[in-house]
């Protein structure tokens, strides 16, 4: 097991992946990400692991990129940085994650807690991409996915300037789902991630991608894309499983077909 990533064995469905760097506030390193996207690899291979929990720890989830190893990089590093395979990776991974966010959440560690599904933020958490206060950028999806969360105005103030925003910020800005206090975050993201991994996996997949595509496609193309999957799950032995469930008043046994 690596020792900059805690993997736990998947209890109910759901496996939680810690990030385990607390000497420097979990950041980002590139064989931290290379250990993230390999355990994410196991996950998507392992019908045990139904939802993925990410979290840090109560003084941080990643306070942002390892600033040690961005400065060691030439221009050819940077521009074959090894990051951006792990970072796609992440962004493609199928089965829902959780993010467990308790204190900082900035610059990467933002933009890995933008890349869950569902975003569970401890009442101490601190999210922001200060990557201007090094006369750099956001560089793995913190002027995208930010604006498409929070808005233009939003993302905007918090690109240029390089400000924080709190929890309560965050919710209201949709950044997150939900609050929680700081020592219940994760039990909070693992109760949630059991309940996803108690539906349908093949339905959960198809919501999660059709709920993305809302972000790349027009409506017209959305609402296609929907109906498309849809159907698809129309011809399921797990959709006649939740109608022959429901009407004999009883829990569903899903399987994955």
């Amino acid at each position: 097991m690596p020792h900059n990533l805690l993997v736990d064995a998947p209890e109910q469905g759901v496996q939680v992946l810690t990030l385990n760097r607390p000497d420097v506030l979990n950041a980002l390193n590139t064989d931290l990400l290379n250990n993230l996207s390999k355990a994410l690899d196991d996950a998507e291979a392992d019908p045990e692991v139904r939802a993925i929990v990410i979290t840090g720890n109560q003084k941080a989830f990643a306070a942002g990129a390892d600033i040690n190893e961005m400065a060691a990089r030439d221009l050819v590093g940077i521009l074959e940085d090894p990051r951006v395979a792990h970072w796609e990776r992440i962004a493609r991974f199928t089965k829902p994650i959780i993010a467990a966010v308790n204190g900082f959440a900035l610059g990467g560690g933002c933009e890995l807690a933008m890349h869950a599904d569902i975003l569970i933020a401890g009442e101490n958490a601190r999210f922001g991409q200060p990557e201007i206060n090094l006369g750099i950028m956001p560089g793995a999806g913190g002027t995208q996915r930010l604006t498409r969360k929070v808005g233009e105005a939003l993302a905007m103030h918090m690109a240029l300037t390089g400000e924080q925003i709190n929890a309560t910020r965050a919710l209201q800005a949709g950044l997150v789902s939900e609050i929680s206090q700081p020592e219940l975050t994760v039990e909070r993201a693992i109760e949630i991630g059991q309940t996803i991994a108690r539906k349908a996996p093949i339905a959960v997949r198809l919501t999660k991608e059709s709920v993305r595509k809302a972000d790349d496609m027009s409506l017209s193309d959305g609402l296609r894309f929907e109906r498309h999957a849809f159907t698809l799950l129309a011809g399921t032995a797990d959709r006649q499983e939740g109608l022959d469930a429901f009407r004999e008043k009883r829990s569903p046994r899903f399987n994955g077909q």
